[in-house]
């Protein structure tokens, strides 16, 4: 029997998939468990395998389409099967939920012998012409009182968005609307003329494509700052001890284990985290979960957004154990191979944005997570010290971002006062 192939899920933040590339072309042979196709997540490209051998009957989903997880996206099968028959079959058992969008019929295919399948797939019967309404968009159903052809994740985008689905016209099959139909409509320039004195500069934008990370960050952060109420601690910090050890450190390492400002702020925050387990918690809704070991997220940011690899136990790493790490992530992130195990999970994130000469702000945390730390750039500082005299200091300003459902002001200064405290005198790693 032949095998529907659905978009799976490939990151726990992923809510649809989009279809980098097909590996392979209709009527190629498939291998169960070899890479057919490549998919777009939230985070990365990744191959995925065909569930089946067989040949690769029909592509529901294209290369650049989008559609709902679990959703089908191609049927591979027997040269004597038919795929049509096989995917209605699927959306039949799929109607005691809620059925992914099937595919359309092509015009080479046999019609399925049961006429009472609901699939929106099969052609409409069209109605006799005095009763069809000359003026109907494409998208509405003739003879079927007027039924808009619309994927479910098209409807629910259009109904968020307070779009009327008859003004929009769809590019999937057979004219039904889909994802990108609706994302286009609502950035489409008005069609009215624009008011007296108001200009009018929808002749002078380019309209850039959303990729799925792009959607997703806009997402999950937006939910973010409307869910976690959110608030901020900044100090600053005298890098001169520290920078100085480093150099020291550097001049006797080989090249493989030289590490960066960023990793010892990983390593020292790392340890920080083990000594104020209330910072290394997450909101989970009904209760506070504290964890027992530091999954450490550093963002990496990527031409088209920006993503958190995870360095696992970095509490129990060494400073070059760190450095090695965060090498190789940050090489996956930016080649696009990072997998799932590699980016989620998280317990806090560092985002350093000083390398880009950014002197302070602030971030947005990571959710669940209960705080992020943003990191600004060492600026040769003066300051007055202690002696009363006025001195020029390598300072560097950290903002705290953190969830006051789970952490209170106190608990956060404690925290930035034991980073301090390492910061501007290593041997303290020893005593905390």
């Amino acid at each position: 029997m032949a095998t529907v192939m659905e978009m799976p899920k490939l990151s726990d933040t992923m809510k649809e998939g989009a279809i980098a590339k097909w590996l392979k072309k209709e009527g190629d042979k498939v291998q169960a468990g070899l890479p057919v196709v490549e998919i777009e997540t939230d985070k990365a490209t990744m191959e995925f395998e065909a569930p089946a051998s067989g040949l690769l009957l029909k592509i529901i989903v294209g290369d650049g389409q989008t559609c709902e997880l679990n959703a089908p996206i191609a049927v591979i099968g027997k040269a004597d099967e038919n795929w049509q028959e096989a995917l209605d079959k699927y959306n039949d058992k799929k109607k005691g939920g809620k059925a992914p969008a099937p595919a359309a019929k092509s015009a080479g295919q046999p019609a399925p012998a049961k006429a009472a399948s609901a699939a929106p797939a099969s052609p409409a019967k069209p109605a006799p012409a005095a009763a069809q309404n000359a003026s109907a968009p494409a998208n509405v159903q003739a003879g079927d009182e007027g039924r808009l052809k619309a994927s479910p994740l098209a409807k629910k985008v259009a109904e968020e968005s307070g779009l009327d689905l008859r003004s929009v016209s769809g590019s999937g099959p057979n004219g039904r609307i889909v994802l990108r139909d609706v994302e286009s409509a609502r950035v489409a320039p008005a069609a009215v003329a624009p008011q007296a004195g108001v200009v009018d500069l929808s002749g002078e934008m380019e309209k850039v494509p959303l990729s799925m990370m792009r959607k997703t960050i806009a997402r999950r952060l937006t939910e973010s700052v409307v869910q976690a109420p959110h608030f901020y601690l900044t100090v600053s910090l005298n890098m001169g001890n520290i920078l100085a050890w480093r150099k020291q450190t550097l001049a006797k390492l080989s090249d493989d284990q030289k590490f960066s400002v960023n990793d010892l702020l990983i390593f020292i925050v790392a340890r920080a985290l083990k000594k104020h387990p209330n910072i290394n918690s997450s909101w989970q809704n009904d209760f506070i979960a504290q964890y027992k070991k530091v999954h450490l997220g550093m963002a990496v940011a990527l031409p088209n957004g920006l993503v958190t690899p995870v360095i696992r136990n970095a509490d129990s790493l060494s400073l070059t154990q760190i450095a090695q790490k965060s090498r190789e992530l940050i090489k996956l992130a930016r080649d696009g191979k990072l997998q799932p195990d590699e980016y989620s999970g998280g317990t806090f994130t560092i985002s350093n944005l000083g390398m880009s000469g950014i002197e302070e702000f602030t971030a947005i945390i990571n959710p669940p997570q209960a705080a992020i730390l943003a990191v600004g750039a060492t600026i040769p500082t003066p300051v007055v010290d202690e002696k009363g005299s006025v001195v020029v200091q390598e300072r560097m300003k950290i903002t705290l971002s953190c969830d006051h459902r789970v952490i209170d002001g106190v608990q956060g200064a404690e925290f930035l006062k034991t980073l301090k405290l390492i910061a501007e005198d290593p041997m303290n790693l020893f005593f905390i």
